[in-house]
């Protein structure tokens, strides 16, 4: 559960719990909470749970490691992703008081600690936790220990005009500043166009 400084190059490692939760935190965001996406606006969809059980089936995440089949959502719990993803967009967006709108997240999802399973496995949130609230209460605590260790700088916005997709950033030295090449290439090339014009 931690973000260590690998003790032979000093590059962060993430290790599989914070990773994967953090994963899902930027998937939910770019699914349900983004209006502007490589230049194009786009709606949230109307009906988050058939659009998001095909995001996590593309993303081929799943809630725990080596789970089997597709992931479903019920519509309340799709329903409360959606309004989950506009709590996260926020502390993605790297906003001035994201600390604080994260310590509310982790509040109202009761992040807290527990053993489930056998052989037991560590989770953030409540045994009683609905799904939804579940899912909140690990994503918030995985981008928590980001930002807690230092490491903040990683959940990024897509800098290409136009884009408001969120990522997080595992590259070796957090240098990565677009969601994608299409925005990385469209960024290169109106660059290219101002400085033809002298501009």
């Amino acid at each position: 559960m931690t973000i260590d400084a690998w003790r032979i190059t000093g590059q962060s490692q993430i290790d599989s719990y914070v990773g994967r939760w953090a994963e899902l935190a930027v998937l939910l965001v770019n699914e349900l909470a983004v209006t502007r996406v490589r230049g194009r606006d786009v709606e949230p969809p109307s009906d988050p749970g058939p659009a998001l059980e095909a995001a996590l089936a593309r993303a081929g995440w799943s809630p725990s490691p080596g789970a089997a089949g597709p992931v479903r959502l019920g519509d309340e719990d799709a329903a409360r992703l959606a309004a989950i993803a506009a709590e996260l967009r926020p502390i993605l967006g790297g906003a001035p008081d994201a600390v604080a709108a994260l310590n509310g997240v982790l509040i109202r999802h009761r992040a807290v600690p527990s053993l489930y399973g056998d052989p037991p496995v560590l989770a953030f949130h409540a045994p009683d936790a609905t799904l939804a609230d579940a899912w909140a209460a690990n994503a918030a605590t995985a981008l928590a220990m980001v930002i807690g260790v230092g490491q903040g700088v990683r959940l990024r916005s897509c800098e290409a005009e136009g884009c408001e997709l969120v990522f997080f950033d595992v590259t070796r030295n957090a240098s990565r500043r677009f969601c994608g090449l299409s925005c990385q290439n469209r960024a290169k090339a109106t660059a290219y166009r101002a400085r033809r014009r002298g501009t």
